[in-house]
């Protein structure tokens, strides 16, 4: 025992020398040799030599260090591959960065444009790999070099994306051939300095996608993309540089913008949840946002059909061959006026004239004197709208936008403005006439709804106080130690006379069940006799069961996980329930599920997560195989009764005694993953109901049931499944099998095993 304790504590020992010894620097005499990596302060990022999978050749690059995944955020040699592992960086005196390879050849080399005295490479939390002049002490003093003036297919917080106008530095994204291959792909994400600065993705030369113009608070073309809780845009545009970078609020949180080998620019952050990177956000979202996608003149709107139509005032043109659209009205230059646009993605800026000193009004008059100027807009609309944007050209690449600030002004022949102004004023009236006579007709038929209920109740109360009254004078009598009668607050009620208003307890008048009993209907009260079990009778009778159609299952499910999900996180007390099944779910005659019968829940309070217990009680079948075996409890053994719930709602069958062979949830198990989810589904709802939501819901039943509580996802975690169509992770094996053979394979078996813990012996069954 001794040595065994001495041979943890060594290796502890060795592990905090070994995190002790990571560095973040390298200098003349430490050179990284294939095999050796820098890691940044914080071990955030880490730098050296990998491969991409299924690729023979070596690169040099930056990744996250802690992240199971290797996520290449930065390659220096992404078009020369070492072709082995011979290559090693050194820096030299001058302050350079040399990649070498097996020849002491320089296959890649940073820049610079003047030497050091000290030069110093160091990796800093941001992903910024630096080359900086120090002095004696080692101290950075000025920066010669850095890795975010050369991105590659990633784009990170604090990086800059944009030109410097001095230098000439193109700082611009270019996606990878393939997931193997890192070198340059065919698609660019880049600024358009030629007009009104744009960003734009390229497919080659050609433009695939624009981001539109910024507009002090967001691309025109992705109003998606602008401040929020979690991050924030910074533009920045002068006569020096033009650039966009964005800073994270939650400097917790990895994340990153990616160019895809597909072409597209997606928004990833990373789930330490569930161990994956999950995407938020990507562009081109739909057809509407590819370059040109109507031609000139016409607006794009994905929910519209056909999707492009013509702006006001034109009409189509068979002289374009992507279908654009030409004025209605020529224009005549001095008798022209501007109409007003809202909720478009600004046209392209490329031939685009702007001053960022004048008014709009300003703007306007110098539109109006130029006969060329085909409409204005204005730069900031931040604060308030200032400076001024104007085209000369076709107005092309328009998409409609519903949640868009920025308004443009079209110019168009004066009589075409005349009309289309008196057409919007004579529509404007008409629909406020509808909404004038719809708000009186619904605000009279919800009075008279309200009047009768209230006058219905009113009686009903009346009839129920007459009656009560009667039953009291009658029934409720008892005598006081006078002799006297008094009538008491509480009534007391004879056997005879609760045998009489529920018919002898017949079914008929059975409400319901609940930890108590069972809830009887009678004239004013409710009676709780014999414990018995509530949801469970619809799995018992055929019958009831039918009542239960998909979408009243769904609703449901839905129901128990918000329930669970307010108990585990939003109450005021972490509440664990360690018994929920069927028989104490109780549905009322709206099929709206309730979670009852608290008798067996335990609550956490502070940082408390979990618990032992040394009387394990619960329902079989329902319990998770860590508080059966160890006695183990926390808001993941809800979790995987939940799961047990999901898979008997959905298949109309019990967990315990399902079959001889299996219990339900390896029947669901082997079923899943021979992909024939559809005979998990009761028969009689299989025609009604939505295959993949059906899917979807046995996926989330199977990730809930998981052995490990660790891999069950938090309810949390769950209703956000249940309510997205997110992608979900593939499930493991279930807890608690008790199957012969696991997903048809029949060389799987099971040994059972006694499990002693607690005075209290438990038999299961494992898979080998």
């Amino acid at each position: 025992m001794e040595g065994f304790t001495l041979l943890l504590f060594g290796l502890a020992v060795l592990k905090t020398i070994a995190a002790a010894t990571l560095r973040d620097t390298i200098n003349t005499l430490q050179p990284i040799n294939d095999g050796q990596i820098i890691v940044s302060a914080g071990e955030v990022f880490a730098l050296g030599f990998f491969s991409p999978s299924n690729s023979k050749g070596r690169y040099l690059g930056i990744w996250y260090y802690k992240i199971p995944i290797q996520t290449v955020v930065w390659i220096a040699n992404r078009d020369n591959p070492l072709t082995d592992s011979s290559g090693v960086l050194k820096l030299n005196e001058t302050g350079l960065l040399v990649l070498l390879n097996h020849n002491k050849s320089v296959i890649w080399s940073s820049s610079t444009t003047r030497s050091a005295h000290y030069p110093i490479g160091k990796l800093l939390n941001s992903g910024n790999f630096i080359v900086q002049d120090g002095n004696n002490n080692n101290e950075p003093k000025d920066l010669l070099w850095q890795s975010f003036d050369y991105p590659v297919d990633t784009f990170l917080p604090q990086q800059k994306l944009g030109r410097n106008l001095i230098t000439g530095l193109n700082r611009y994204l270019s996606s990878w051939n393939t997931s193997d291959d890192p070198s340059r792909g065919k698609y660019s994400h880049q600024i358009d300095t030629a007009g009104y600065p744009q960003f734009v993705i390229r497919e080659g030369t050609v433009k695939r996608f624009r981001f539109g113009s910024w507009n002090g608070i967001q691309f025109s073309g992705a109003p998606q993309v602008k401040q929020n809780s979690i991050f924030r845009f910074i533009f920045v545009s002068n006569e020096e540089e033009i650039y966009v970078k964005y800073d994270l609020i939650n400097k917790s949180v990895l994340h990153r913008l990616v160019l895809a080998t597909d072409g597209f620019l997606t928004g990833i952050s990373w789930s330490y949840e569930e161990n994956v990177w999950r995407e938020f956000a990507r562009v081109p979202v739909d057809d509407c946002d590819y370059y040109e996608k109507c031609g000139a003149h016409a607006k794009c709107n994905i929910n519209n059909f056909p999707p492009c139509n013509c702006l006001e005032g034109f009409v189509h043109s068979r002289q374009y061959t992507n279908g654009g659209c030409v004025r209605r009205t020529s224009l005549s230059c001095y008798g022209d006026g501007f109409l007003k646009f809202s909720g478009l993605k600004l046209p392209d800026t490329e031939r685009s004239w702007f001053d960022r000193s004048i008014s709009l009004e300003d703007c306007r008059i110098l539109c109006m004197k130029n006969c060329s100027c085909t409409a204005y807009a204005a730069l900031d609309i931040s604060k308030e709208p200032t400076g001024c944007l104007v085209w000369f050209n076709d107005l092309i690449d328009i998409k409609e936008f519903t949640e868009s600030d920025q308004d443009i002004y079209i110019r168009m022949a004066g009589t075409e403005v005349e009309a289309i102004q008196s057409m919007q004023s004579h529509k404007s009236n008409i629909r406020k006439q509808k909404t004038i006579i719809i708000s009186c007709v619904l605000s009279i038929g919800i009075l008279l709804l309200c009047l009768t209920f209230i006058i219905h109740r009113q009686w009903r109360t009346r009839q129920k106080g007459r009656k009560m009254k009667s039953d009291l004078e009658e029934d409720a009598s008892v005598t006081n130690e006078h002799g006297n009668e008094d009538v008491v607050e509480l009534p007391m009620f004879d056997l005879s006379i609760i045998r009489s208003a529920t018919n002898n307890f017949t079914l008929e008048n059975k409400l319901g069940e609940g930890g108590f009993g069972s809830v009887y209907k009678c004239s004013n009260f409710r009676i709780l006799p014999e414990k018995e079990s509530n949801m469970a009778t619809f799995f018992a009778d055929e019958k009831k069961s039918v009542l239960l159609d998909w979408p009243r299952r769904l609703h449901i499910v839905n129901g128990i996980a918000r329930g669970l999900l307010y108990l585990h996180e939003d109450s005021r007390h972490r509440i664990v329930h360690r018994d929920l099944k069927a028989g104490n779910v109780l549905l009322d005659c709206e099929m709206n599920p309730k979670i009852s019968d608290f008798g067996l829940a335990r609550s956490f309070g502070g940082n408390e997560t979990e618990a032992n217990t040394k009387h394990v009680v619960g329902t079989y079948g329902y319990m998770p195989p860590e508080y059966i075996i160890d006695g183990a409890y926390s808001t993941k053994s809800d979790v995987f009764s939940f799961g047990v719930l999901i898979l008997e709602i959905v298949s109309g069958k019990k967990n315990r005694g399902f079959g001889h062979q299996d219990n339900l949830l390896a029947h669901a198990w082997r079923l899943f993953t021979e992909g024939k989810c559809t005979e998990i589904v009761y028969a009689t709802i299989r025609d009604s109901l939505n295959l993949s939501a059906a899917v979807r819901l046995i996926h989330v039943g199977l990730l809930c049931v998981q052995l490990c509580p660790d891999d069950r996802p938090s309810m949390s975690s769950v209703v956000l499944m249940l309510s997205s169509e997110s992608t979900l992770p593939q499930p493991k094996l279930p807890g608690l099998f008790t199957t012969r053979n696991l997903v048809g394979d029949s060389s799987s078996s099971v040994s059972y095993q006694q499990y002693s813990n607690n005075d209290m012996t438990v038999s299961i069954m494992s898979a080998r």
